[in-house]
């Protein structure tokens, strides 16, 4: 240990004149624990509701999109052929188009979705999302969301009436299913039949609107997609759930980053607390640093001996606030004792992930902050000349 370390730590635990100054170092380490541990469990809990919007988006929509203009006719050919792209698990033809929904004196829009319910279950996690009856939807029958079936006051076995822009006589379709993905839009607006009975109901002939394909690693559906337009040709567009949701994604990270900087400012002023424990520090102890320069020490030795004192509570107090925020996270994700109202949030628990990249972030800024604290004091202290420290002692 060098003299410089070994001063520094007497300094911050020996018992001083002034119980003031403890008193503020005391503050500014619990300034400090505050900040990181406020950062680390509000990140963690935003990354939880990234982490679970992303999980429903891509659940009830499949990982790449692939269309084409005026739609895809030899879509089963199209299949096979992209199902032996590496890294693609599974692919499946979809129609999508809006409809009005009529039940009684109610009229609401809709997306009508046509799909192979076979083939479908292995691209979308719909056959998880089913509450009650059959994702096995045949040309009259329909698979509604949960919403919709609330508001309508609707259930497995009733007759809807549905209408499209290609026909406006209502065609009836039964209820086969109910599914709830948890997403207001999907389980209110979206509403699936057997993909025959889409095109019959939207004129479209033996064409599919586009395929839906699922890949081994949702992250990197964008490098995949590069790999599928290649094979497939670039006649059709090709493009990934994060490309079709990037506003969202976006506005959620700007959000992330806000709430860093915001949140940051605790650990800013902690750290000006920092500043003036050394600045009081550096004036009780005017003759310990005459006496160590008239011994010897340098300019630079006084200086790192106040940086140390002042990153020893910035230590300190980063130590406390991650233990915190790590002890906190994991509370709030394991025993959830914090509970949403599900008719608003539409999840119950409030979601937490913490991940590891922010932790890290949120430890070396405070770090840093209290680093950058201790410049000033540190330079006014070795500044002082021996004589003066000395004069009136």
């Amino acid at each position: 240990m060098s003299y410089e370390l070994w001063i520094s730590f007497r300094y911050l635990i020996s018992r001083r004149k002034e119980k003031f100054i403890s008193i503020i170092s005391f503050i500014s380490i619990m300034g400090v624990a505050l900040g990181v541990t406020a950062l680390i469990v509000v990140l963690a809990v935003m990354s939880g509701f990234d982490n679970d919007l992303r999980e429903k988006i891509v659940g009830t929509n499949s990982h790449i999109i692939i269309e084409k203009e005026g739609g895809i006719t030899d879509y089963n050919g199209l299949v096979t052929e992209i199902n032996k792209i590496p890294h693609v698990k599974a692919s499946s033809p979809f129609i999508n188009g809006q409809a009005l929904i009529r039940r009684d004196e109610q009229v609401l829009g809709l997306i009508l979705r046509g799909i192979d319910p076979v083939r479908e279950k292995d691209v979308t996690n719909i056959q998880k999302y089913l509450e009650s009856g059959t994702i096995e939807v045949k040309k009259d029958t329909v698979l509604i969301g949960k919403e919709l079936s609330l508001k309508l006051g609707l259930k497995i076995g009733d007759t809807i009436s549905l209408i499209s822009a290609a026909d406006p006589k209502p065609k009836s379709f039964k209820i086969a299913g109910i599914f709830n993905s948890g997403m207001f839009e999907y389980d209110m607006n979206l509403v699936f039949t057997n993909l025959e009975g889409a095109q019959a109901f939207y004129a479209t002939g033996n064409v599919a609107g586009g395929i839906g394909v699922r890949v081994d690693d949702a992250s990197r559906a964008d490098s995949i997609k590069k790999d599928v337009q290649e094979k497939i040709g670039f006649d059709y567009w090709v493009r990934s759930w994060s490309e079709l949701n990037k506003n969202l994604f976006s506005a959620l990270k700007l959000e992330k980053i806000t709430m860093f900087i915001i949140l940051a400012l605790i650990v800013v002023v902690a750290c000006f607390n920092i500043a003036s424990t050394l600045i009081m520090m550096v004036m009780e102890k005017t003759k310990d640093i005459g006496i160590l320069k008239s011994i010897g020490a340098d300019n630079r030795s006084i200086r790192k001996i106040f940086m140390l004192d002042g990153f020893l509570i910035g230590f300190a107090g980063t130590a406390l606030g991650a233990i915190g925020g790590f002890g906190l996270s994991y509370l709030l994700k394991t025993y959830q004792f914090i509970k949403l109202p599900k008719d608003i949030y539409y999840i119950d628990r409030l979601p937490v992930n913490l991940e590891l990249s922010d932790a890290i972030t949120v430890i070396a800024a405070a770090m840093l902050i209290s680093l950058l604290s201790t410049l000033y004091p540190s330079w006014q202290a070795a500044k002082m000349e021996p004589v003066e420290a000395l004069r009136y002692e």
